[in-house]
């Protein structure tokens, strides 16, 4: 069904797209078999940081389905160019085909795909405006659009849409149980201010858990069943939809300013973390 005239760009109808487009890259992983893949793996920056014919197929899938619904738009992803160049007023699509390729390869089920869109709002401002994020190993599709609330859905190959949907409404557990998420990159010296920063939030939580997606970090803030996420030198398109969810869900939210920089929600004092040494 066609969205009418002048609603197409209604975050209601970009999150119409996201999802299907979500759903597409999902389906692919969702082909993943048994066991490990260590031996279809390969590195492209650092040991470790792994790519797969999954991700770049299950990029092409999401690409196809945006571009069937808004051939305009432009497409940045993960594996492959940007489709164009962002222009004022236009809407820009954050793709990652396959965030958390480290759990797939070794067959642990925090992996997703996640697809967010930013451009202009029904007020003219320019913003994120929809997100999805679909985990097929954890049978769950999160979504969110601008001012429309952040909701969970059952997921599967056999059924792509669902109109069983929880609200999400973040974090509600007590202040002396608080669980803290946080993520580590592949170069070294980066890894090593990661833990030193670490260090500096952990008295504010009874706990830490390092689960390897960014974006699902997030949508569990939204579900509320993590407290705060907090992690250094994301890139866009590992938060892009995760953080609306997570802001839909009455989250707060900071986004990195610049690259590298922090991603935080539900962080009590984002303000204080810390800055990443300058080499001299």
């Amino acid at each position: 069904m066609n969205p009418m005239p002048g609603t197409e760009n209604h975050p209601s109808a970009l999150l119409h797209v996201a999802r299907m487009a979500s759903t597409a890259g999902a389906l692919v992983l969702a082909q993943r078999g048994e066991g490990q893949l260590d031996g279809q793996a390969m590195n492209k920056s650092a040991g470790g940081d792994w790519v797969t014919d999954f991700d770049r197929r299950a990029e092409q899938a999401v690409r196809q389905v945006i571009s069937g619904f808004r051939p305009t738009d432009v497409l940045t992803g993960e594996e492959y160019a940007d489709s164009g160049e962002p222009t004022a007023g236009g809407y820009r699509w954050s793709i990652d085909p396959l965030d958390g390729t480290a759990n797939f390869v070794r067959g642990i089920v925090y992996y997703a795909t996640s697809v967010g869109v930013y451009g202009p709002g029904p007020d003219g401002r320019e913003q994120w405006l929809a997100g999805a994020v679909t985990a097929p190993a954890l049978g769950t599709q999160y979504y969110a659009g601008a001012g429309l609330g952040a909701m969970k859905s059952p997921w599967s190959p056999q059924r792509t849409e669902s109109a069983e949907a929880l609200t999400l409404t973040g974090p509600s557990g007590a202040a002396d149980a608080r669980m803290l998420a946080t993520g580590f990159g592949y170069d070294a010296d980066r890894r090593n201010f990661q833990v030193s920063a670490l260090a500096g939030l952990i008295p504010d939580y009874a706990n830490v858990r390092r689960l390897g997606s960014a974006a699902l970090d997030l949508c569990l803030v939204a579900e509320g069943v993590l407290d705060a996420y907090a992690e250094f030198g994301t890139r866009e398109w590992d938060w892009a939809a995760g953080a609306l969810i997570a802001e839909e869900a009455g989250v707060g939210v900071t986004r990195p300013v610049m690259e590298p920089g922090w991603q935080s929600a539900g962080v009590s004092h984002p303000e204080s973390l810390p800055a990443f040494p300058q080499t001299p």
